[in-house]
């Protein structure tokens, strides 16, 4: 069951560090997200050689919500081209993995039981 676990990276601003990370927890996306903060960055972007400050986010969530976290990233993430890498997990903590899953399962929708009348009776005349 582990490689239904995927862990990803991706590294933005300090800035929004935090609020892309809450809103992947909020949204159920995450199970966790750490924020290292003061990643140097260096690479080529549009002919130059370029370095930023940025903050790592480590993201622990499941196969199924990988492209949630991608459509979430392209809303939420101010980069033109945003970094995204997903990991499958090998292994982990069996307990772990179980609330990784628990947690990012979408809500179940709750359904209305109709109240049924006891077996032998009959409804009341008139109505």
């Amino acid at each position: 069951m582990a490689g239904a676990y995927r862990v990803l990276l991706t590294t933005c601003p300090e800035r929004v560090a935090t609020g892309i990370a809450d809103a992947l927890v909020a949204r159920r996306l995450a199970a966790c997200v750490n924020v290292v903060r003061g990643v140097e960055s260096r690479y080529r972007w549009k002919g130059a050689l370029e370095s930023a400050r940025e903050a790592l986010l480590v993201v622990k969530t499941t196969a199924p919500r990988v492209a949630g976290v991608a459509r979430a990233l392209k809303e939420l993430h101010p980069y033109e081209l945003f970094e995204l890498l997903a990991l499958p997990v090998a292994s982990g903590a069996p307990a772990y993995l179980r609330w990784v899953r628990e947690v990012t399962a979408p809500p179940r929708a709750r359904t209305r039981r109709r109240r049924s009348s006891p077996r032998g009776r009959r409804p009341a005349r008139g109505r």
